[in-house]
């Protein structure tokens, strides 16, 4: 399952949102019914895993952690806890929680972008944040394919 695509799109007053229908199609090719939104870990920007991905990064997370360590605990609860099941109604729109809004800084204005397997939300204002300047990005594609060759 792959995700492309830069949409723009307008929350309403409630929060809610359509998920963009070149989405929709392939969450449903796939047979996927719900969505997992979490605050992103480095960005100020939500994320939609589809719910088998979201399991999927669950596990390889538990796998990696000590149930017996406090702050691996800790982190683990945190990671979980920030994160919600999101179901599209009919019309394709889901709510997005007041705190996520606020979280990313969105007021109206967003912006969805498809990266790889999951869906970034990002408010209109900020959604040029996570792009690397675009003078520089060939030379860091180029160091970064570079990389990958050496291995």
């Amino acid at each position: 399952m792959r995700f492309l695509g830069n949409i723009e799109a307008k929350a309403d007053a409630k929060g809610r949102a359509f998920l963009p229908a070149i989405f929709r199609k392939v969450l449903q090719a796939s047979g996927e019914d719900n969505l997992v939104l979490r605050k992103d870990v480095f960005e100020s920007c939500l994320v939609l895993y589809p719910e088998r991905v979201w399991n999927e990064q669950l596990d390889i997370l538990r796998q990696r952690l000590n149930r017996w360590d406090k702050e691996q605990w800790q982190i683990f609860r945190q990671f979980v806890s920030d994160a919600e099941v999101i179901s599209l109604d009919g019309n394709g729109r889901f709510l997005i929680p007041k705190r996520y809004l606020k979280f990313a800084g969105i007021e109206q204005e967003l912006k969805f972008i498809g990266v790889d397997d999951t869906i970034e939300i990002w408010s209109k204002d900020n959604s040029e944040t996570p792009f690397v300047n675009p003078q520089n990005f060939g030379s860091a594609l180029q160091s970064l394919m570079e990389l990958k060759e050496e291995k």
